[in-house]
C-alpha cells in the first residue's frame, strides 16, 4: 500500500525503539535531577554540569566540529521554543 502525502509515514521498528530509548533516558535524567535537587544541589549548577556532560560527550563521539555546529544553531531554536518547558516532549 502506498503512503500518500496526507498520511503519516509508518515508523520502523528501530524508529520506535529509538523512542522509547529516548523517553527513558529522560526518566532515568529526571530521576538523577530529582535526587541531587533533594540533596540540595541548585538548578543552575544541575544544569551546567547536564550541559558539560552531555556537550563532552557528543564531543567525544562526533568530534568538535560537529559540536560546535550543533551549538550554533541553539540561538534559533531556543527562540523557536524547542526547549521550552511547556511544549511537549515528543
Amino acid at each position: 500500500m502506498a503512503v500518500t502525502a496526507t498520511e503519516p509515514r509508518p515508523r520502523a521498528p528501530d524508529d520506535r525503539q529509538i523512542a522509547e530509548k529516548k523517553r527513558l533516558a529522560l526518566t532515568y535524567l529526571s530521576e538523577a535531577w530529582n535526587a541531587a535537587m533533594d540533596e540540595g544541589v541548585d538548578a543552575e549548577i544541575l544544569a551546567h554540569a547536564a550541559l558539560f556532560t552531555a556537550l563532552a560527550e557528543l564531543i567525544e563521539t562526533y568530534g568538535e566540529d560537529a559540536v560546535a555546529e550543533l551549538a550554533g544553531s541553539l540561538p534559533r531554536r531556543i527562540k523557536a521554543f524547542e526547549f521550552s518547558p511547556l511544549r511537549s516532549v515528543q
